[in-house]
Parts: structure tokens; C-alpha cells; sequence
């Protein structure tokens, strides 16, 4: 079993790392592509929409899939999804297109994280669980730096359509997932189905508190994420410097993974998550409000620290909050609804940056809704750390 569970967390790992790679290479592409096509701040904001609302429905379709057919068949078939749809977008031709594509690449990455985090979620022993899976999730932070270095060294020199090309190898690695990947042992004995209604009724609590915060996540990090190496183009920085800066804050990323993966066996995920989303608000409100170099650079890195912290205690929390047969439904619901947020927020970046609203006042919408997202989380929210599988209805 040992030896099995490590070949699920690293096949779901490399897997989720591909997902980052993909999210994050839309976010220097989208300077490319304003430049190339000449976009506007809104058209741009629309390709990162197109992105998210397939994110959201494929978070939905792929967690209720995974309760009927089986987590594995679901998380092979999502990583062929958004492969070939990546490869195919290097040959768009014009914006009509390139968001068609897009919405597809969120299909298949929203079906495969809830899906991905629910398998190791079942695999790993206990006491290791939360910190498995806030693990699991710093494979996000390798992804975004490797989306950072093929940027920097790729983009300027080759185009941004060799960057995306490179994208799609999750196709190769869905042959790998394949044939190595076995099926959760919790999903093969099960011995009932729940019914769907039950997310609002027997489990209503944790799953009003789950969208709440799931939406403050999502509105923040796809806000202020995918727009961050066109913010600092609009704060006098030039492309390829703007590149260098967010591949720096990047890294900051994974210390914030390990620090989260120690504190929700220490503190608990509810008050590691907590403590996270608040100091990612504060986090925002200063890169809001930061002019010079230096100020960028540290309210980024620490922005990117507990921001990617607070998502890796989030994957942790909401699997625990559900029993096995409505567990992977219940994360995908939660994904797919608070995604609604990263839906809104990216288009609502563009429309005010057009409008020539400060950087300021976008940022400190962020905060505002992370810390609506905190106080939820500590008055409504249930600690799961030593909590017993909750039981169907």
C-alpha cells in the first residue's frame, strides 16, 4: 500500500504540475498577445473568463463523474482533454478562436484537480493526509516556474506558440497515468450512492462555507495572478522584465506549500486556511499600493507565499468535509461554484485597467473579498483534522 500510495501522489503530482504550467503560461501569453494582435485590456480579460468558466464546469462534470465511473478513468481522460486542446490553441489565428480553445484547456483542468486531490485524498494514511495533499498541491508552485523559466527564454526569442506547444505534453503523460494509476480502494467499496441534494441538506454547512471560500480564493488568485506580468508591464516594466519579476515572486510559492503542509497537521486546516487567506489580503493591499522595485518584489513574494499556501490547505479541507461516495462530487461542486469568482475576477481586472481605475482600488477589491471569505471560514467553518469520516445521511 505504502509503495502504491507514492505512485498515486507522484503521477497526480506530475499531473497537477501540467495544469500550473498551462494556467500560468496564459498569464505571460496574454502580454504576447495584446502585442501581437493588439487586444484590448478586456479582450484579454476575456480570454483569462473563457479559461475559468470552463474550469468551473469541468470541475462539476469531473467530481460527479468521479463518484459514478471512478476516479482514475475521469483523471485520464481530463489530461488528454486539455492536452489536445493546449496543442491546438499554438495554431489559433485570432481572439474568436484562441477563446474557444480556451474554454476547452478549463474544461479539462477543472474536471482533473478536484478529481486528482479526492485520489490522494484516499490513498494517503491519516495522519498524513492533509499534509499529503497540501503537498500535492505544491506541485502548482513547480508548474507556475516552469511556465516563469519557458517564458523568459522561450516567448522572446521563439514565440509565444512554441511556449504553448510545450504545454501539451500532459497528452504523453495521460499514456503514463494509464497504465500506472490504480483505483482508489474507497471508491471500489463503496456500498451506496448519496444522493446530490445531500450537499445542501445533510451537509448544507460545510458546503455553503466550502463556495464562499472557495469563491474568495478563486477571485483573488485568478485576478490578481493571471494579470500580475501585465500589471508590472503597465507599472513601467518592460516585457521581459516583467517575466524576470514574476519568476522570482514564483518562487516564493513552494516555502509557502511546505509551510501550510506543516501547519494543518500542527495548527489544523481550518486555522492554517484562515490564517493564510488573511495574510494573502494583506498581502494584496500592499502590492496594491507598492511603486518601487524592491516594494514589488517582496509584497509579490509574499503574496504568491500565502496565497499558494491558503490553496494548498483548501485541497486538504474540502475532501475531508464529505463522505467517500459524495466526496469527489462535493469538491467539484465546491471548485466549480467558487470558480464562479474566477470567472468574474480576471474580466473585471481588464474592464477597470481600461478604464484606468488604479491599482489601488483592484487590489483592495481582493482584499475585501478575502477577508469576507476569513471571517466565513472561522465562524461557519468546521475543523477536520482529527475529524472521523463524515457519514452519508
Amino acid at each position: 500500500m505504502s509503495a502504491t500510495y507514492k505512485k498515486v501522489f507522484w503521477a497526480s503530482g506530475f499531473g497537477w504540475m501540467f495544469d500550473a504550467m498551462d494556467v500560468a503560461l496564459l498569464s505571460f501569453i496574454m502580454v504576447a498577445l495584446r502585442q501581437e494582435w493588439g487586444l484590448s485590456g478586456e479582450q484579454a480579460g476575456l480570454l483569462g473568463t473563457s479559461n475559468t468558466i470552463g474550469m468551473a464546469i469541468g470541475a462539476v462534470a469531473g467530481g460527479y463523474l468521479a463518484d459514478r465511473i471512478g476516479r482514475k478513468p475521469v483523471f485520464m481522460l481530463t489530461l488528454v482533454l486539455f492536452g489536445a486542446a493546449s496543442l491546438a490553441s499554438s495554431f489559433a489565428t485570432g481572439f474568436a478562436i484562441m477563446l474557444l480553445f480556451r474554454f476547452l484547456i478549463g474544461l479539462g483542468l477543472g474536471a482533473e484537480l478536484p478529481v486528482a486531490s479526492t485520489l490522494v485524498n484516499e490513498f494517503a494514511p491519516p495522519e498524513k493526509r492533509g499534509r499529503t495533499v497540501v503537498l500535492l498541491e505544491s506541485f502548482w508552485a513547480v508548474g507556475w516556474i516552469l511556465a516563469a523559466v519557458i517564458s523568459y527564454f522561450i516567448i522572446p526569442a521563439y514565440g509565444w506558440r512554441i511556449a504553448v506547444i510545450i504545454g501539451a505534453l500532459p497528452l504523453v503523460y495521460a499514456l503514463f497515468i494509464r497504465r500506472n494509476i490504480p483505483e482508489s480502494p474507497k471508491f471500489q467499496q463503496r456500498d451506496q450512492r448519496v444522493p446530490l441534494k445531500e450537499l445542501l441538506t445533510a451537509h448544507k454547512r460545510e458546503t455553503i462555507t466550502l463556495w464562499i471560500v472557495w469563491f474568495a480564493i478563486t477571485f483573488s488568485y485568478y485576478g490578481m495572478f493571471l494579470w500580475m506580468p501585465s500589471v508590472l508591464v503597465d507599472k513601467g516594466f518592460t516585457m521581459i522584465k516583467s517575466f524576470q519579476y514574476v519568476l522570482i515572486m514564483t518562487l516564493a510559492q513552494l516555502p509557502g506549500y511546505f509551510a501550510a503542509a506543516y501547519l494543518v497537521e500542527k495548527w489544523g486546516r481550518k486555522q492554517t486556511l484562515a490564517t493564510f487567506l488573511f495574510m494573502t489580503g494583506v498581502m494584496a493591499f500592499a502590492f496594491g499600493n507598492s511603486t518601487g522595485t524592491g516594494g514589488l518584489l517582496m509584497t509579490g513574494a509574499l503574496l504568491s507565499f500565502f496565497n499558494l499556501g491558503a490553496w494548498g490547505a483548501l485541497y486538504a479541507y474540502t475532501p475531508e468535509n464529505y463522505p467517500t461516495p459524495l466526496r469527489a462530487t462535493g469538491s467539484g461542486f465546491a471548485s466549480g461554484v467558487g470558480r464562479i469568482g474566477s470567472v468574474i475576477a480576471p474580466y473585471l481586472v481588464g474592464h477597470y485597467s481600461s478604464l484606468h481605475y488604479s491599482y489601488t482600488f483592484i487590489f483592495g477589491m481582493f482584499t475585501a473579498v478575502l477577508l469576507i471569505g476569513t471571517i466565513v471560514l472561522l465562524v461557519v467553518g468546521k475543523e477536520t483534522r482529527d475529524r472521523r469520516e463524515p457519514s452519508p445521511a
